[in-house]
């Protein structure tokens, strides 16, 4: 598998913040151009309630939910039925034969590397007039990450890690500035193309919950590469740092940066 997204996701926790992360998810949907949908995909489709609602708000004869997790295909099974399935796979490989309306793919593509070429392998996937909609994640310079970047290379934890070193950023490595996706969007051939940055006003019940938000997302990374106990001390150490960032507050603004890019083939 060439993806960087790590093993053993926790539906769970990942859920827990499920209003907000479905916001742009939303978006996504609202602004795509009406047309019948016949075949769509949802690309690293986490536990399955989205791939499930794109289905009935765009009246989808059949969409696939692809994701790499088994602990997230666990869940999304819940959600399979007439029309909607799910199936394990690599979504920075996949690709189908010219025979989709849709490729969708929400806050999934940063997980891998090499944008252009994955962005190929999903175009070469629409039939003639489908639509492509993607976002991601611009947030690799708030205190979220730059707080765990530089506790990752400290000791016991740089250490810990071994050679290899701790585990990068996939959104400071792999997500590229927006002009860079609509040049892409344009050298790949789509007629109609919307590329914007968007700032989500989330407002969570405390200062504490943005650990909690990460713990679902980004940390993940850390938990697949150390040790259990060495984690748990990670978590904490990381707690207290990035709280002495952001402050104490009740509630708490955590402003989240997403990049959303909607891009119709000819035909």
């Amino acid at each position: 598998m060439t993806s960087d997204a790590p093993a053993g996701w926790d539906p769970a926790q990942y859920r827990r913040f499920a209003e907000q992360r479905s916001e742009p998810f939303h978006d996504l949907l609202a602004v795509l151009q009406p047309a019948r949908i016949r075949r769509a995909v949802d690309l690293g489709c986490g536990p399955g309630e989205l791939t499930a609602l794109a289905r009935r708000t765009l009246d989808i004869d059949e969409i696939v939910g692809i994701d790499h997790d088994p602990a997230m295909l666990a869940a999304a099974a819940e959600h399979a039925g007439p029309g909607v399935r799910f199936e394990p796979g690599d979504i920075a490989a996949w690709t189908a034969p010219a025979d989709h309306d849709l490729v969708l793919a929400a806050a999934s593509l940063q997980w891998v590397p090499d944008h252009a070429a994955v962005l190929a392998r999903w175009t070469n996937a629409l039939a003639p007039g489908g639509q492509l909609a993607v976002q991601v994640p611009d947030n690799a310079d708030q205190p979220t990450h730059t707080v765990a970047a530089a506790l990752a290379e400290r000791e016991p934890y740089r250490s810990a890690f071994g050679s290899a070193g701790p585990p990068p950023d996939p959104v400071r490595h792999h997500v590229l500035r927006p002009e860079e996706y609509a040049s892409l969007l344009w050298d790949l051939g789509y007629v109609t193309q919307t590329v914007r940055l968007h700032v989500y006003p989330h407002v969570l019940p405390s200062s504490r919950h943005v650990v909690e938000w990460v713990r679902g997302t980004t940390l993940t990374r850390f938990r697949r590469t150390l040790p259990a106990d060495l984690y748990e001390r990670f978590l904490v150490d990381y707690e207290r740092e990035l709280l002495a960032v952001l402050g104490r507050r009740e509630p708490h603004f955590f402003p989240f940066r997403r990049i959303l890019l909607l891009a119709r083939r000819p035909g």
